[in-house]
C-alpha cells in the first residue's frame, strides 16, 4: 500500500519560512502528480501547489512568488518551500499523490497532514 508522511510543519512568525516534506512509499511516485493542499478551520480544503510527473507546477494565486513545490524522484519525496509566510497561511497541510488515465483516477492518496501556524 502507498503511504504518505508529511513533516516540517510548525509555528513561525509572519515573514518566516518553512519547508514541508512528504515521503511517499511505493513504486509509483515518479508517475504521480503530487500536490500540497491545506485546510484552515471552518474552511474548505484548497489546492496550494501541484507538480506533475513532468515537473510542471501549478500554484494557487495566494501563494505564487512565495511558495515553491519540488520533487526528488530518487528519494520519493515532494517538498513545499514556503517563504514570506502570512497568518492566512495557517492551516493543516496535506500531501497528495494521484494519477489519472483518460479522466479516470487510478489512485488518490493522502497523508495525515502537518500543522502550519503563522503568528503575527
Amino acid at each position: 500500500q502507498v503511504q504518505l508522511v508529511e513533516s516540517g510543519g510548525g509555528l513561525v512568525q509572519a515573514g518566516g519560512s518553512l519547508r514541508l516534506s512528504c515521503a511517499v512509499s511505493g513504486s509509483t511516485f515518479s508517475r504521480s502528480t503530487m500536490g500540497w493542499y491545506r485546510q484552515a478551520p471552518g474552511k474548505q480544503r484548497e489546492m496550494v501547489a501541484t507538480i506533475s510527473s513532468a515537473d510542471s507546477s501549478t500554484y494557487t494565486d495566494s501563494v505564487k512568488d512565495r511558495f515553491t513545490i519540488s520533487r526528488d524522484n530518487a528519494k520519493n519525496t515532494v517538498y513545499l518551500q514556503m517563504n514570506s509566510l502570512k497568518p492566512e497561511d495557517t492551516a493543516v497541510y496535506y500531501c497528495n499523490a494521484q494519477r489519472t488515465l483518460f479522466g479516470a483516477a487510478l489512485y488518490d492518496y493522502w497523508g495525515q497532514g502537518t500543522q502550519v501556524t503563522v503568528s503575527s
